[in-house]
């Protein structure tokens, strides 16, 4: 087996492959969020043509994470399947909800396997992000779980928006206001950082 000589990719570089097809989904949809498109006889509208632009936009970036990485998370891979499932349901069945659901059933999954893995004493998040957050495993089962109500909070919200409000108010909270709350979320789990933070010199 060959040794992996890539480079590490840099922070803005990687930033702007994760987050760039979420932006530019929210300056399509806002460019387009009153208009109509006609394509092959069919009329469509901003937040499908946006969705057009959006999924591709995604496996690209996201295989260029891969290439320059050469490796994706299960966050990453899950995300891409149902991006790509949800929002050609969307655009071959011209009806939004599908995009909109599928923000639902990513945090109902992540939600449901952590709690699965609490009830059989099996911490997932540990194994995935121990090595870039050493922690003691008391402190892992804590944030499991508190993360485990906020992806089912996370899924619950993304429900009621989309049921019940404007496409704009959804492409807002999905744009700007998913990452705000999970950047609160760490930043308010700083203290169960440190205190169950393992010294570089512990095994």
């Amino acid at each position: 087996m060959q040794p992996d000589n890539r480079k590490p990719v840099s922070p803005g570089v990687k930033a702007a492959l994760e987050y760039g097809p979420l932006i530019v989904f929210f300056l399509a949809f806002m460019l387009l969020r009153n208009r109509s498109v006609t394509l092959g006889g069919t009329e469509y509208g901003g937040f499908i043509v946006a969705t057009m632009i959006f999924v591709p936009v995604l496996a690209l970036t996201t295989f260029l994470l891969w290439r320059l990485t050469g490796k994706l998370s299960a966050m990453q891979l899950l995300t891409l399947v149902l991006v790509v499932v949800f929002g050609g349901l969307t655009i071959w069945l011209n009806d939004e909800r599908f995009l909109k659901m599928k923000v639902t059933i990513i945090y109902a999954i992540f939600a449901g396997l952590l709690a699965l893995g609490l009830i059989l004493r099996k911490n997932w998040l540990e194994l995935v992000m121990g090595e870039a957050l050493p922690m003691q495993h008391e402190g892992w089962m804590k944030l499991t779980f508190r993360m485990v109500l906020l992806f089912a909070g996370l899924a619950i919200a993304n429900e009621f928006i989309w049921r019940t409000m404007s496409d704009t108010a959804w492409v807002n909270f999905k744009t700007f206001g998913l990452p705000v709350i999970m950047f609160a979320f760490f930043m308010g789990n700083a203290g169960l950082f440190n205190r169950y933070a393992l010294d570089k010199k512990d095994d």
